[in-house]
């Protein structure tokens, strides 16, 4: 049996095994049909038997030992199990019994509809498919996980369950696209993982997930296995009736919001980084709040995850979880749920514009440019010392695209402000003479941006009516809120940064001086009509 097993194993991907190197680890390991009778190879480095059982583990097959290093398989000349139905139990020299299904016996779950999709930038729910998703697939729990680094010579997944070994658990990469991929049995929501890539060049990164639903508390930064369909909704009334609110109607609506900040808006220990209420415990008390002063709508800020409580939110390294500081993904739910059971409609501050350089986060994220634009003219900040998205990249604008429906349709949040959006719009925004790259007919517009926010725009107006997203613009661009048909942007409101500053900046006046600036409070008028425009009000508890 023996000669068997050595003449079927590919041993260039063995020593692709051994040197941390493979990508396609399903090709050696897993379960195999070979002839008319199967083969079972499995990588354990440090046991000393390994044994294949069934599912109930009455019939049990030990493997035999190929190499030094770890492989094991075991060849039977019938088919002697379907598919995953088997399990594989290792024992270690420190007598520990590990019992568990193969994680290289299950199909992938990304199909080649998916793929096609994502390289088209069309894959709206692309969420639900990577990132981290606890399931049972044939009757084994775990979790799938999922991950686009193309330009990576591999990646694994490593977490407490694996001891953070790289070695342990490579990922398979799909055949197009750069996905990689892996199921493995017994991981449960909460455990802690990250990516562990390595890139063209042999260097080591370890990478939150993208797609992820949930990190550590800050200063930690690993992504944390979350389920987040664990949740019951409440307000089924709440989202029947916002979907039948037209364009047209939401603008004739009255509208109070106000802005404010979790973290600071009301602390249980002042003075404490962290003595923050939990997304439950502020929910009623921001509710009582905005009911007694008549506002309708609240407007978060900083919520997407983000590593320096001095951003308050606007340096996002996690899109798709809301920040650990309070709570976890469903902890924000109800928050949520709670606003909507109190007549009040939720807007999330939102940050396409930019992201940090934290070493975890999409910076650099399988050791090229991948999230951000490749030459540094466009796809960087000087003065912000962020990084910008490559908006013309179909993988990124999907990600972008999905992620604001992400939050419409898994969070039910009722608006999206964009934050910075004059800094997508101007390839020169916030930059000298040399630091920019002209447009393809020499101009300062940003066309890929452009086309995202049009296209964002349209697919939420046609997937969730009712729900709208609004531009924190500064500059005079015009049409913002003109549909897309028209060459607008298609937003349905453009927030009104300068009155709020002018009103600001006029109460901090003396009152002596107020009689000469009452044009402070007029000047928005001669422009007020050029967009939909509206103010919040910022946090004043």
């Amino acid at each position: 049996m023996r000669k068997r097993i050595e003449e079927w194993i590919n041993w260039v991907l063995y020593d692709e095994l051994i040197a941390s190197k493979i990508n396609a680890p399903k090709h050696l390991l897993g379960i195999h049909d070979y002839g008319e009778g199967q083969i079972i190879v499995v990588y354990k480095p440090g046991a000393i038997r390994v044994e294949v059982t069934s599912r109930t583990g009455k019939k049990i097959h030990t493997m035999e030992q190929m190499t030094n290093e770890g492989l094991f398989a075991i060849y039977f000349d019938k088919k002697e199990y379907d598919g995953n139905k088997y399990n594989v139990v290792t024992t270690y020299e420190d007598g520990t019994i590990i019992n568990s299904a193969d994680p290289y016996s299950f199909e992938s779950l990304i199909t080649d509809f998916d793929t096609y999709l994502f390289a088209e930038g069309r894959h709206y729910n692309i969420y639900e498919k990577l990132g981290a998703h606890p399931m049972t697939i044939d009757g084994v729990r775990g979790t799938y996980f999922a991950v686009w680094a193309p330009h990576a010579r591999r990646v694994s997944v490593v977490g407490d369950f694996n001891l953070w070994d790289g070695n342990v658990n490579p990922m398979q990469i799909t055949a197009n696209e750069g996905i990689y991929e892996l199921f493995l049995p017994g991981v449960e929501p909460g455990a802690v993982y990250k990516y562990q890539i390595m890139t063209r060049y042999g260097e080591i990164l370890y990478k939150a997930d993208p797609y992820g639903n949930q990190c550590q508390m800050r200063p930690e930064n690993a992504s944390v296995v979350a389920d987040i369909s664990s949740y019951k909704w409440k307000d089924t009334s709440w989202m029947k009736d916002r979907s039948k609110i037209s364009r047209t109607d939401r603008m004739r609506m009255p509208m109070s919001i106000y802005e404010m900040h979790l973290g600071s808006w009301h602390k249980k220990v002042e003075d404490d980084d962290a003595g923050f209420y939990t997304y439950r415990e502020l929910a009623p008390m921001v509710a009582d709040y905005l009911n007694e002063m008549g506002y309708t709508h609240v407007e978060l800020m900083g919520i997407s995850e983000y590593p320096f409580d001095g951003s308050w939110g606007y340096q996002v390294t996690n899109y798709y979880a809301p920040t650990s500081r309070y709570g976890d993904a469903v902890d924000f739910m109800y928050f949520v749920d709670y606003m909507h059971s109190k007549g009040i409609s939720v807007i999330l501050d939102w940050v396409p514009a930019h992201f940090p350089r934290d070493a975890h986060g999409l910076g650099r994220f399988d050791g090229m440019p991948l999230y951000e634009h490749p030459d540094p003219r466009r796809g960087e900040h000087p003065d912000w010392g962020t990084y910008i998205f490559d908006y013309g990249r179909n993988e990124v604008a999907n990600f972008l695209t999905a992620n604001a429906l992400f939050w419409v349709e898994k969070f039910h949040i009722d608006g999206l402000r964009v934050d910075a959006v004059a800094s997508m719009l101007y390839l020169d925004y916030g930059k000298q003479d040399g630091q920019w790259l002209p447009n393809e007919h020499g101009g300062n517009e940003n066309l890929e941006a452009i086309a995202l926010m049009q296209n964002i725009n349209r697919i939420m107006e046609e997937r969730n009516p009712g729900a709208y997203l609004i531009a924190e613009e500064s500059t005079a661009w015009a049409g913002v809120t003109a549909p897309a048909s028209m060459d607008g942007l298609g937003f349905l409101f453009k927030w009104n940064m300068g009155w709020m500053n002018d009103f600001l900046e006029y109460m901090q006046m003396d009152p002596y001086f107020r009689q000469n600036n009452q044009n402070m409070l007029t000047f928005s008028l001669s422009y007020a009509y050029a967009e939909t425009m509206f103010s919040s009000y910022p946090m004043t508890r």
